[in-house]
């Protein structure tokens, strides 16, 4: 819980906090070859987490992120429980295994994620003291539908796992009929799609279409718009008209870039919606229920005057969550604009993941501390 202020500002008021991007890692490159991978795969090569072209220029991650022996950030269950139950006022965390992006080898990259799932399974949601407010992202290799289906297969009933996990590094557009039974699988586990930047990359395309960036900002700042060319992709194949009951959440921001795109995207396919007779609505009519953000440092007008308004465009405030990228440098603190409403911070803090998550409010536990007052 996290004391707030109300739509006037004025009187505090607890909130219940989801936090719905927490990226965890294993303690090495050791560890995850000694622990969770089995030959031939030990003895491979893939790249490390830090093996990025481009990165922070102040470090990748929060400083007290790190185990206690030097473990990488994020990999301490314990730690990162603190961090987030007590001094941040999270209720609950959405877990999500940072893995390696598509291998030019789809078998070694099936088996790298395999090796994160069973590594967030056996350490932090089946976690003795911290289990119960952990829930897991279950990471598949696109690459490989069948080892995909395979994986989902494995965990599906597992009652703490709440979402399919994929990179935003891929080789196609993943409106692609090729994807077709990967969302079908998530569908029928009751799983949304979470996609995220990928860490340690392996194989990736160029952020921009008309190739590579040269700094890091340029590079954050433009590599979301591939959220954006995966959703846009998604709407003209007709996967949500296919596909009713499937959720995607763009797991790394880009709410901010959703009203211009889709505003452009309604104004052209309007007059064309003969060329798709698959998605035969206006591509907007595709978002409500089926389109969702975690909300980043970097997206948005921040706390201005016509935030609330902003938030309301295009029904963002319907599908946005709040997410810290616990222990990525930017540590998104929650801070809700002075404009949003009561519900609309509600939507930001729990309800939305909530709902999405089929989490059940009621029943999560509540903190000895309620957090540091914003």
């Amino acid at each position: 819980m996290k004391v707030l202020n109300d739509e006037a500002g004025t009187v505090p008021v607890v909130v219940p906090v989801v936090d719905a991007s927490v990226h965890i890692f294993c303690q090495s490159n050791k560890d995850l070859r000694k622990n969770f991978l089995q030959e031939p795969f030990r003895s491979r090569g893939f790249p490390d987490y830090e093996m990025d072209w481009y990165g922070a220029p102040g470090g990748e991650y929060a400083k007290g992120t790190e185990g206690p022996d030097g473990q990488y950030p994020g990999s301490d269950p314990a730690l990162a429980a603190k961090h987030l139950f007590d001094d941040r006022g999270v209720d609950i965390a959405i877990l999500h295994p940072m893995t390696r992006g598509i291998m030019p080898d789809r078998h070694l990259g099936t088996a790298i994620a395999s090796a994160h799932n069973e590594m967030m399974v056996t350490r932090w949601l089946e976690h003795p003291e911290f289990g119960d407010k952990f829930r897991g992202t279950l990471r598949v290799n696109p690459d490989d539908i069948a080892g995909a289906l395979r994986e989902i297969a494995k965990y599906k009933g597992h009652p703490r796992i709440v979402q399919l996990g994929i990179p935003l590094q891929s080789r196609e557009l993943y409106g692609k009929p090729q994807f077709w039974p990967l969302w079908d699988a998530a569908v029928d586990a009751g799983w949304p799609v979470a996609v995220h930047f990928e860490v340690g990359s392996g194989v990736q395309l160029p952020p921009t279409p008309n190739g590579l960036t040269r700094t890091y900002e340029q590079f954050v700042g433009f590599t979301a718009l591939n959220f954006l060319y995966h959703l846009m992709n998604m709407i003209a194949e007709g996967v949500f008209e296919r596909s009713p009951e499937l959720k995607f959440v763009w797991a790394d921001g880009a709410a901010d870039l959703l009203t211009p795109f889709i505003w452009r995207m309604d104004c052209f396919g309007r007059p064309h919606l003969e060329q798709t007779p698959w998605a035969p609505k206006i591509p907007s009519d595709y978002l409500p229920g089926h389109v969702f953000f975690v909300q980043g440092s970097l997206d948005g007008p921040g706390d201005v005057d016509f935030a609330g308004e902003w938030a309301g465009f295009t029904g963002k405030d319907d599908m946005v969550m709040y997410g810290s990228s616990y222990p990525h440098w930017q540590l998104n603190e929650l801070s809700v604009p002075r404009t949003y409403s009561d519900e609309q911070r509600d939507k930001l803090c729990w309800r939305n993941a909530a709902e999405l998550y089929g989490l059940e409010i009621g029943a999560i536990p509540a903190a000895a501390s309620t957090g540091a007052a914003q």
